[in-house]
């Protein structure tokens, strides 16, 4: 399942690659080497990537730590995300060609790096007329949104949803899927000292409503439902008291999904909600989704051209960002795991 990778223990040459490697789990500035690799030429199936841009997610930093869901085999190149050009194919590959864009499908296929070898089947391709950052950063968090909004509820012009964590990555993608579909967003996120410029960057982006968790508590949120209906679909990143405060507020039927758990605490759920209510409990992982759509592409390639369908048409933006040289990633790892600071932290190769 996991890419293997060998080190070079030669002088670096015009063709080798350079990647961050962890050869231990741990926090990524104690672990993480950028060394030399060496990438060895395809097989009837394989497909030779040069990496143009890597993001890190929360997702990369947990499986450099070792707490993720899924852990490659070690040693180990970091990054679960990116955009490359196709290099060289193997004699067999169908579906990409010299020079297209490509993205992950997979995780774990460590994309902190400036080439690697991929087996066909791991890889999408993407539009190369949209922005690269776009490109990079397309595969999990917008991906995420995509089928948050699509699968759970049938949501039309005039629904509404709530979430919490609305000033993150998935948040603002959502936020702007939603409103480009006519759905109004009621969105939730935590009281800070620049509240009022966070507020008008979600407006900016589409958002109808945005509260912090102490007015889901409080009056104000009946005055909110004379402006709009009760949400259908409620989105859960966080979970803790906030969560269940942000479940009281579902229409009759609804349903709540869980996708993230921030605050590193359990989902409360009232027994009236479940009785008198009639919610509904869903979770969500994008890399389970399409590892289960591994034999059928079809609903990933949708999704992808639909999401890039938005970026062109200025109805989906990408997400603000500092770029960084790939020499230079100590610098975006701390940055990339600073509180309260709102840009993706992205790797150019």
């Amino acid at each position: 399942m996991w890419p293997g990778i060998r080190l070079l223990r030669r002088p670096l040459s015009t063709l080798s690659a350079r990647g961050l490697v962890y050869e231990k789990h741990g926090e990524p500035l104690q672990v993480l080497r950028l060394q030399n690799l060496e990438v060895p030429s395809p097989g009837d199936y394989d497909v030779r990537v040069k990496i143009l841009a890597a993001p890190i997610n929360p997702s990369d930093i947990n499986m450099v730590q070792g707490t993720y869901a899924l852990l490659p085999e070690l040693p180990a190149v970091g990054g679960n995300e990116g955009v490359g050009v196709v290099a060289e194919i193997g004699n067999h590959v169908t579906s990409v060609r010299p020079g297209d864009w490509v993205i992950p499908v997979d995780a774990g296929l460590g994309t902190w790096r400036t080439e690697g070898l991929y087996n066909e089947s791991s890889l999408v391709r993407v539009p190369s007329d949209i922005p690269v950052v776009g490109a990079a950063t397309l595969s999990v968090n917008p991906c995420t949104a995509y089928r948050l909004l699509s699968d759970y509820e049938t949501l039309r012009p005039g629904d509404s949803i709530i979430q919490n964590a609305s000033n993150s990555s998935v948040g603002q993608v959502v936020i702007q899927i939603a409103a480009s579909l006519g759905i109004t967003t009621i969105n939730v996120v935590r009281d800070r000292s620049d509240l009022s410029s966070l507020v008008q960057r979600l407006h900016d982006l589409g958002a109808d409503h945005v509260i912090t968790e102490d007015v889901l508590r409080k009056p104000e949120m009946k005055e909110l439902f004379k402006k709009c209906p009760r949400p259908k679909l409620a989105l859960n990143c966080v979970g803790g008291k906030s969560t269940t405060e942000m479940l009281r507020h579902l229409d009759y039927g609804g349903t709540m999904v869980t996708y993230g758990g921030m605050a590193k605490q359990p989902v409360t759920i009232p027994v009236s909600a479940l009785i008198f209510k009639n919610v509904k409990l869903c979770g969500f992982w994008v890399t389970q989704w399409k590892r289960d759509r591994a034999h059928n592409r079809e609903e990933v390639t949708k999704m992808i051209r639909d999401l890039s369908d938005l970026i062109r048409r200025g109805k989906l933006v990408t997400p603000p960002s500092t770029e960084w040289p790939l020499q230079d990633f100590a610098k975006a790892m701390r940055d990339a795991q600073t509180p309260f600071l709102s840009r993706k932290q992205i790797l150019i190769m």
